[in-house]
Parts: structure tokens; sequence; C-alpha cells
């Protein structure tokens, strides 16, 4: 994959190894622990990250971006119900360690899930995006994702009722 650069430093995207577990599981579990991004109290222990992550690598749908050796935000897409009618669609996520926000790591992320998931021959992506969270939603209009609807209450996190924006990417 060609670098992007952050702020003067170079920015390069590239498939996720099993080396990556731990530090993919330590930007999951700081969402987890501090944002409504991932819909779950349970941070993940270092056996199921890495379980988490292997069938990513299995699929080939695993992305990290690096700047200077260290993992600074992970990409997957994996399938969106596990129905054999819903085999086309796959739901993306994106990741940015904290403190590396707003420097174009998740745009560089998406734009090589996209182009993953369409080499895969998947005919949509879906993103489900905690409603309140407008920088994932920007983000996904930036690269054409259209609003497909909003599941109010749809889940619950931080003794909170959250909504559910979901926004949908034809790629073919």
């Amino acid at each position: 994959m060609l670098p992007i650069y952050e702020r003067n430093r170079a920015v390069t995207v590239r498939r996720a190894h099993a080396g990556d577990a731990e530090a993919v599981r330590a930007i999951r579990n700081h969402a987890i622990e501090h944002s409504t991004a991932l819909w779950t109290e349970t941070p993940q222990s270092a056996a199921e990250g890495a379980a988490w992550l292997a069938a990513h690598l299995e699929r080939g749908s695993a992305f990290v971006a690096e700047t200077d050796g260290e993992v600074a935000g992970f990409a997957v897409f994996a399938p969106w119900r596990a129905l054999d009618g819903y085999r086309h669609t796959v739901e993306d996520s994106v990741y940015v360690r904290a403190g590396r926000h707003g420097l174009g790591i998740g745009s560089a992320l998406l734009a090589a899930l996209i182009a993953a998931a369409r080499e895969a021959g998947h005919h949509l992506v879906i993103a489900g995006i905690e409603a309140g969270n407008g920088a994932s939603i920007r983000l996904h209009e930036r690269f054409g994702f259209e609003h497909a609807g909003t599941v109010r209450e749809a889940g619950i996190k931080f003794g909170r009722r959250l909504d559910l924006t979901l926004m949908r990417l034809p790629l073919d």
C-alpha cells in the first residue's frame, strides 16, 4: 500500500498479521472502556483478541495503519449477517488509536477496506455507527456511504440508551 502523511510522518496501511493482535486489542479495549463505539463493557483478553483478529486474517479482511513502527489504527470487514442470503454484504469497523484522530488515518484505512471488499466480490458495505458519533458519520459520508436509517434505543452503554445509525455503500 502507498504511504500517506500524518503531519510530517509517513503512515502506511497494510494487511494485518497475527503479530498485530496485541496492538489491535489495545485500541479495541480503549474504545470499549472509553467510548460508545463498541457496545460492550467487557474488554478482550489477549486470547480473545488474538482469536478475533485471526478470524479476520483468515478472511483477508483486516488492515492496520502504521506510523513510526507503531500501529496507529485498524480496520476490518466482516459478514453482516450469518444467513447465506447476506453473503455479499459486509460490515466495516474502523478504529484509530487515541490521540491520532483527525489526521487522515481513518480515511486511509477506510479506503483500503472498501477496495478490499470490492476486490473480494462483495456488493454492499454496511456501517453501524452510534448516532452521536459525528466524526464517523462524516468519514463514511466522504466515501459515499448514504444514510439508511436510525434504530432508536438499539443498545445501552454507560447507563445510556444508544441509537444506531446505519449507512450503506454499494460496491458495484
